[in-house]
């Protein structure tokens, strides 16, 4: 009876999830508008209710739950990161840094070398900074200056940028999931990186002979003129996070080279670039609520016993290295589902997949890497994670409208579970 009672609170902690995707996922297809219901409004149905079916708590402290959660070092960590990529990426815009950018892009690649230059640049940019979110910040501005000058969808172009930001926030040595992973199941990021490059490489080989052959009627004018100073803030914020300063940091020092070069070349003056800074910052005013709404949720999920719930559930039944590897994906996408962040769920699930590991004999790189994919693979596809989020909000597109052309996580999961199938690689 205990056990049964378990089950239920376990589902009822759930629901709260089910309710946001009838609202918003259901009605937009019932529809056929992506945006008819705002993502906010969805969280914030959602969100009244999972605090309606907290029980055992006042009111009271259910708020306070919820609030905790909406305001975690984790959460405020990415509003203000939100705030100045919103900034920068207006004083860029403003400035004309993303018109100078497409103007040398087309200068330098012919016209259908455009969508695969733009993800080898994508995946180059993200393995060096180590940062989804910040390829994201950096790109997704010249994806869309790109569709504008060419025939290309904007939604294909932004999903370029998005597909090759988690290559590297699967791979690099300085991302935060590879360093997750790696430290929850105790092996080295150079033994971690030689597993995972295996499994993902034939991945980004396979999208970038799709882009190359899927690009062959592009109508692009020729650049009357180049202004390379333009260029100078993305240039700079890609090279000091590559050498490692903080993305803070990285963002501020782009929004002053923006404003310098801005009033410089007599693009704005002082006053207009505030007033550009306003609108970029005022822009993000709906992701920041929508990452605070899910921070709540979540938390409220996780007092209730939902994502332990899962984590049991997904455990119980356990047959052999492949059911061991394959529960290890599906917990970590189950947590990336509830926690929206793929750092946070491969710190969630780490240590059990560790005890996992050590049960079925499974080599620690393999499941490190195991981790670190599958938690991409789901980030890269959730219309409520930050990088969709953050994609959207800069292109004002809808979030599933470019997942349908998201081909790398897509690609990288198949790879991925075919990989535990075959167990490829076997020197691991």
């Amino acid at each position: 009876m205990n056990s049964s009672n378990k089950h239920i609170r376990g589902l009822i902690a759930l629901t709260p999830l089910i309710v946001f995707m009838i609202s918003y996922l259901a009605v937009s297809l019932i529809t056929g508008d992506f945006y008819k219901m705002p993502i906010s409004v969805a969280f914030l149905i959602a969100s009244i209710y999972a605090v309606a079916i907290t029980r055992n708590i006042e009111f009271s402290k259910r708020i306070e739950h919820f609030s905790a959660g909406a305001s975690n070092q984790n959460v405020m960590l990415m509003i203000w990161i939100f705030v100045l990529a919103g900034a920068f990426a207006e004083s860029a815009r403003a400035m004309g840094a993303v018109d100078a950018t497409v103007a040398m892009t087309m200068h330098l690649l012919p016209a259908k070398l455009l969508p695969a230059g733009l993800f080898i640049a994508a995946c180059f940019v993200s393995i060096s900074v180590g940062t989804s979110v910040g390829t994201v910040v950096a790109l997704v501005p010249v994806a869309a200056g790109l569709a504008e000058q060419t025939s290309l969808n904007p939604a294909w172009l932004t999903a370029i940028v998005v597909g090759g930001a988690f290559f590297g926030d699967n791979l690099s040595f300085i991302s935060d999931t590879t360093i997750a992973a790696t430290r929850t199941q105790g092996c080295e990021l150079k033994d971690k990186f030689r597993v995972n490059i295996r499994i993902v490489a034939p991945a980004a080989l396979i999208t970038l002979c799709i882009y190359l052959f899927t690009a062959t009627n592009v109508e692009a004018p020729t650049p009357d003129k180049i202004e390379g100073i333009k260029i100078l803030p993305y240039l700079l914020v890609l090279i000091t996070a590559i050498a490692g300063l903080n993305v803070m940091k990285v963002l501020t020092l782009g929004i002053v080279t923006a404003g310098i070069i801005g009033i410089a070349t007599d693009s704005f003056g002082a006053l207009e670039w505030c007033t550009e800074m306003g609108k970029g910052i005022t822009g993000m005013g709906e992701l920041i609520i929508i990452t605070m709404l899910a921070g709540g949720l979540l938390e409220l999920i996780r007092i209730n016993g939902g994502i332990d719930y899962l984590i049991n559930l997904l455990t119980r039944h356990i047959h052999g290295r492949r059911g061991a590897e394959a529960s290890i994906a599906a917990m970590v996408c189950m947590a990336n589902l509830c926690t929206a962040n793929n750092t946070i769920a491969i710190l969630t699930v780490g240590p059990i997949a560790r005890d996992i590991s050590e049960r079925y004999q499974i080599d620690h790189r393999r499941s490190a890497s195991l981790l670190d994919t599958f938690s991409c693979l789901t980030q890269g596809v959730l219309p409520y994670g930050a990088q969709l989020l953050m994609a959207a909000g800069l292109t004002g597109l809808s979030p599933l409208n470019i997942i349908g052309y998201l081909y790398y996580p897509m690609i990288m999961g198949a790879c991925a579970v075919l990989a535990i199938i075959f167990r490829y690689p076997r020197k691991f």
